[in-house]
């Protein structure tokens, strides 16, 4: 599982913009790269139990809809 979530937060970081911006703005200020990707994992367990728990499709710019 482990594994599973690493692969998704790489491509996360490259084809997803919030991440990605996310991960290159933590690692440019000197974070290490395996602590913020841990990070984008964790966030894409919370984004999937909030799909589910709402049972609503993911809206990418959320912030923007509302």
């Amino acid at each position: 599982m482990k594994a599973i979530l690493d692969l998704a937060a790489k491509s996360a970081i490259q084809h997803d913009k919030e991440l990605r911006q996310y991960y290159l703005k933590r690692v440019e200020i000197g974070k290490p790269k395996m602590s913020t990707i841990n990070i984008v994992r964790n966030k894409i367990i919370y984004r999937m139990f909030a799909v589910i728990k709402r049972q609503t499709p993911f809206v990418e710019n959320y912030l923007q809809v509302a």
